[in-house]
């Protein structure tokens, strides 16, 4: 069975040391400007696999794969092409239930739920308001789905939970909504902006950080803050354990780091992060193994 994701897909080599799945080219087009999107075959040397091993180590850039990574895996198998992260290690690193266990003291308190969520268990153990998500991901960051107050509010998320589209296919957290320290955002239908980074690891090596939110007004860390954000971030990265991973962490308004979510660096956005530094440090790591 294939997979719309794998459509016209391209498969590089990039500089004689790593093995890239590039989107085809209708695939391309949705991504082009966004925060995803890299230019490799002009930035990079690259060549195609005119001459291969049968079975390659490859990063796989096409896009998120929602919850058809098992599929896209195999096929790719079935190809020659083996992914960086097996399903297992997949899911450990993108589903929220999957990697809490395993940060749990670093990260807000959070529930999951198989149906709908139980509004009594959320009151006892989380309390008004909370930060409700998809367990993967948020959709487009709506703050009217993410940020609720009370009941009445649940229940109209829920109502759009339902049908759309990012939401419908995963479990609903709930969160504790940590007092984060904000920065200058005039988007009032999104998630407030808070003083939040975004890390790349490779090998648990750090290989990219830089602000989460690249929309807004530039913001920047100092030097001992960026310090503490990668060491909290290094420390989750070391419990997760995978090749190719990406922490999220945001400052609280008293100054401690807390981890917001992790994510297989395959599927993620560069937000502010220079993507041609960030590979080419992927590069030297590879280079060293």
């Amino acid at each position: 069975m294939s997979d719309e994701a794998l459509v016209g897909s391209d498969l590089l080599n990039i500089e004689e040391a790593l093995w890239i799945l590039v989107p085809g080219d209708e695939r391309r087009k949705a991504l082009r400007a966004s925060p995803y999107d890299f230019p490799f075959e002009t930035a990079l040397a690259c060549r195609r696999p005119w001459n291969r091993p049968s079975m390659v180590e490859a990063v796989a850039r096409i896009g998120a794969f929602s919850s058809r990574y098992e599929l896209v895996y195999q096929e790719l198998m079935d190809r020659g092409i083996r992914l960086v992260h097996t399903p297992e290690e997949h899911f450990r690193c993108s589903v929220l239930s999957n990697w809490y266990p395993l940060i749990h003291d670093l990260t807000p308190r959070s529930i999951w739920f198989d149906g709908l969520p139980d509004v009594e268990r959320i009151e006892r153990e989380l309390g008004w308001p909370i930060f409700m998500k998809g367990e993967r991901q948020t959709s487009y960051h709506r703050r009217a789905l993410s940020i609720i107050h009370n009941r009445e509010e649940l229940q109209a998320a829920l109502a759009v939970y339902a049908t759309d589209p990012v939401l419908r296919w995963q479990r609903i957290a709930c969160r504790q909504l940590a007092p984060l320290r904000m920065v200058v955002d005039d988007a009032p239908d999104r998630i407030p902006a808070a003083f939040e980074y975004r890390t790349f690891w490779w090998d648990g090596k750090l290989v990219g950080a830089g602000p989460y939110w690249w929309q807004i007004p530039p913001y920047s860390a100092s030097e001992s803050e960026l310090e503490a954000a990668i060491k909290i971030a290094q420390e989750a990265a070391a419990r997760v354990r995978v090749r190719f991973l990406v922490i999220d962490v945001a400052m609280q308004i008293d100054g401690s780091w807390i981890v917001i979510e992790c994510n297989d660096g395959q599927e993620s956005g560069y937000c502010s992060i220079s993507p041609y530094a960030l590979w080419n440090r992927v590069l030297d790591e590879v280079r060293q193994r």
